[in-house]
């Protein structure tokens, strides 16, 4: 009897010790534990808030985007058309592999930094920046070989026998001089610029 209650006393003061003084094995098993689970919520946090960023509600939830970008893009093809095969804000405007993704998503922090400032928040101050906005835009798409456009349009599979003879022109153009996307369709979603010249050829002049 008093040998079990020997050993009981022996092993729980055991137990005490290992969790007063814990040996590295157990200190290295407990770290790595707690780093993976502290990764995966980090991890599943970051992605969570990517793809809450990544929609068009969220875009258009400050009244600098709904009430001028927004609007425009209502009235073009991108946003309605005889398929229902919708653009939205994120699909031309987010890249989808991940690291040109996450650097997109740093760079947005100016915009945040902008909104701050009330740099765009009435109309007139929008249209008095829309050439600059456009014009970064515009930068970019270049640089990229219009790549957001290319997720859903490609010269490789477009069938120039059914397009018609102006726009037949314009591809065989765009591929013999090796031409992207935003050469020629600038404003496609959005307002042109006054003064910038559309896909009909003529400026806009404006209201």
């Amino acid at each position: 009897m008093n040998d079990s209650n020997e050993e009981k006393t022996s092993n729980s003061g055991g137990l005490w010790q290992i969790l007063r003084k814990p040996s590295a094995r157990y200190s290295l098993g407990a770290l790595l534990a707690g780093g993976f689970a502290l990764g995966i919520l980090f991890w599943g946090g970051f992605n969570w808030s990517m793809e809450a960023t990544n929609t068009e509600e969220f875009c258009i939830s400050c009244h600098e985007m709904e009430n001028n970008v927004y609007r425009e893009y209502q009235d073009t093809v991108h946003y309605t058309n005889r398929t229902g095969v919708r653009a939205t804000c994120p699909d031309c405007h987010v890249p989808r592999p991940w690291i040109h993704k996450v650097i997109r998503k740093i760079r947005a922090t100016n915009e945040l930094y902008h909104k701050a400032l009330g740099s765009i928040d009435t109309r007139e101050k929008y249209e008095a920046k829309r050439l600059e906005l456009a014009q970064n835009v515009w930068d970019e798409m270049k640089a990229t070989d219009s790549r957001e456009c290319r997720n859903c349009h490609s010269l490789e599979y477009m069938d120039f026998v059914e397009q018609e003879k102006r726009s037949l022109k314009a591809h065989e153009q765009a591929i013999d001089e090796n031409m992207t996307c935003i050469d020629c369709h600038k404003g496609i979603a959005h307002e042109l610029p006054r003064g910038i010249v559309g896909l009909d050829g003529v400026p806009n002049m404006g209201n």
